[in-house]
């Protein structure tokens, strides 16, 4: 990888990365690594996300298991495109 990543992914099966950076904004293109595979993917950002927080690598229905570090954190409620910031306004854990 020529640049450190915008954001990071531990395996191909996650569905979102963690941003680590403090300039991810709506319309940047932002870099991902994938660490598993070592490969990188770029994704432009659909908001401003901020440092720590995590980024949508993959389009999710409502419904679908978010997946980060290979966990499942919980579920879409809503319809989520790749690049969009991930939070608690779109995925809700599945404990409740």
């Amino acid at each position: 990888m020529s640049k450190a990543p915008d954001f990071i992914v531990h395996n191909e099966g996650d569905t979102v990365g963690v941003v680590v950076v403090e300039n991810a904004t709506a319309g940047k293109e932002l870099t991902g690594w994938i660490m598993a595979s070592d490969r990188t993917i770029t994704l432009a950002a659909l908001a401003d996300i901020p440092l720590g927080h995590k980024i949508a690598v993959k389009p999710m229905a409502v419904g679908d298991t978010v997946i980060k570090y290979d966990h499942d954190i919980g579920r879409a409620i809503e319809a989520i495109p790749a690049g969009a910031y991930i939070h608690a306004h779109n995925i809700k854990t599945k404990r409740w």
